[in-house]
Parts: structure tokens; sequence; C-alpha cells
């Protein structure tokens, strides 16, 4: 079954058209890349398909799982296997990681029918997410990114999707801000809890160098609104060589 799939999808935010026809087709097993200028509309992907309020879809479909996902709210997405990683993860003052993370994975345990996991299961899981991404407990149980550098708060974001399990990452720019260490370690990441048969990854970036890491399958150009082109991990080197505007147009 296809994990997903977008059918001419137009978007706008404030009555301002973003996406314009786009049509994308991810399979189980599968790593994606979007690149492309500001303003083409990545984001924007990113938030309509995750649920995000003011984003109007005015045309086309998006099925995730075989299941209408735009006719779901944000947390059954979240439920059914979608998961989303911020360009500046937000900080929680007064929660800490530990508790944010195991409500939300019980909520979407519950949602699914599943029992929750106890406080023990929970803190097994965690640890074991933690020390695969160098994240000390200790961090784990501060406030959900108060403090953190970064590289830091990336590192969290990923610990935080190895304990979620998703089906689909759609990673926005998830590589912004990185030195060449962090980079390393967030890509070593991604391709430890998603580089799976049954799990795939929708990574946008500006930039080839996160693909150095993570070896994408595909990868797409969107330039207003909409993809524009398709290739290999080649297309991202000749993006860097030539730019967008040659490659788009």
């Amino acid at each position: 079954m296809t994990m997903l799939n977008i059918t001419n999808l137009h978007a706008e935010i404030d009555g301002k058209a973003i996406l314009k026809g786009l049509s994308l087709t991810i399979n189980p097993g599968e790593i994606h890349a979007i690149m492309g200028p500001n303003g083409a509309g990545k984001s924007t992907l990113s938030y309509v398909l995750s649920g995000r309020p003011g984003y109007e879809v005015t045309e086309g479909s998006v099925t995730f799982q075989g299941e209408d996902l735009l006719d779901k709210a944000p947390h059954e997405r979240a439920a059914a296997g979608l998961f989303l990683g911020f360009q500046y993860p937000v900080e929680i003052p007064g929660v800490s990681n530990v508790q944010f993370l195991r409500e939300a994975l019980n909520a979407q345990r519950r949602l699914r029918g599943e029992e929750p996991l106890s406080g023990g299961d929970f803190l097994k899981r965690a640890r074991v997410q933690a020390d695969a991404l160098g994240l000390s407990m200790d961090m784990l149980k501060r406030p959900v990114n108060v403090g953190f550098s970064g590289g830091e708060k990336k590192r969290n974001e990923m610990v935080q999707m190895g304990i979620i399990d998703p089906k689909l990452a759609i990673l926005d720019e998830t590589d912004s801000g990185l030195d060449i260490d962090a980079l390393r370690t967030i890509g070593g990441g991604i391709n430890l809890i998603m580089r799976k048969p049954d799990k795939a990854v929708l990574l946008i970036t500006h930039y080839q160098r996160l693909l150095d890491y993570v070896k994408p399958d595909f990868v797409h150009v969107l330039a207003s609104g909409r993809i524009v082109r398709t290739g290999g991990a080649e297309l991202a080197h000749e993006l860097e060589r030539e730019g967008y505007g040659a490659i788009a147009a």
C-alpha cells in the first residue's frame, strides 16, 4: 500500500495561494527530499500535511495509508503515524521532556486502542533512544528544549521521533543551524529510526549536505507551489552546482 499520496494539492493562507497543484507519491521504505528556493511552498506543504491551523486546502486530495488525511484532526494524524519535525523546535518551560513525551505517546496509544505504557516501560524506551542519540537522561528530565543549544534541540527532536516511532516523518529543514558534528549525529538518527521497510521520510531542505548522511531515493524540486522536477540523489548535487533558477526554469 502507498504510504502517502498527494494529488493536485492547492492550499492557501490568508487568501494567498501557496501550493498550486502539487502531486507526490511516497511508498514504504522510501526517503524523499524536497528542495527549492525560499517561498516555494516547502514549509507550507509540511504544515498542510500535519494539519496546522490557518492553512486552507482549496483543491486536491491527500491519503495516508489509504485513508483521507485531510479529514483528520492534527492529533488524529499523529496517532495514525505522522510526525512533523520543526525547523525551530519550540521551548516549553515548566514541562519536562519525560512528562511531555510520555503524555504524547500514551495519548496516541489510547487513540489507537492500545494500552498506555507504564512509567517504567516508558523510561526504558526513552533511555534506549536517548543513548542512541547521545542525549543524557538528565537532559530528558529538563523542561522541553529550555536552555538547549540548536544541536541539542535537534537531537532532542530525534529522541522524540524515536520514542513516538511514526510511520512517516516529515522533517522541515531539520539541518538548519547544525554544525558538521551535529549534522552527522542527526543524519545517523534519521537512518537509525526511519530507514526501515515499513517507514518513510519526507526531508525538506535547502542544502545538499544533509543528503550526504541520509541518502534519498528521490529528490524533488519545488518551485511556485508545485513539483517541477524529480530525480535521484544526483539531482541534489546538480542543484548545488547550478542553483534553483537553472533547474526550475
